[in-house]
């Protein structure tokens, strides 16, 4: 299961980088296979692992704020693994090249 979250804390002013870079560091320690974006986080791993992972990052994102948005996709093929690089892999393979990463 590849799931994509994101956690912005809201009333805290504009830059979120300290906050998204202590969530970075449970996802880092978490030991899933993961991809930092821009705008989110991608996880990949079963049901309940990725869920409590989020969930662990969203409760440590709520101390202090008045106010959290946690904004979760889900993109669910079971019996299909490493899906975190193979559908990067399947698009670049039908345009016969490699994408910028």
């Amino acid at each position: 299961m590849l799931v994509q979250f994101s956690i912005v804390p809201l009333g805290k002013g504009e830059s979120v980088s300290e906050h998204v870079s202590k969530v970075l560091n449970i996802v880092d320690e978490g030991g899933l296979p993961y991809r930092i974006t821009p705008m989110g986080t991608i996880v990949e791993g079963e049901w309940d692992e990725v869920m409590a992972l989020i969930r662990t990052c969203h409760l440590e994102a709520l101390k202090g704020k008045p106010r959290l948005l946690t904004t979760i996709t889900i993109d669910d093929r079971p019996g299909k693994p490493d899906r975190i690089t193979e559908k990067i892999r399947s698009v670049e393979k039908k345009l016969g090249r490699e994408l910028r990463k």
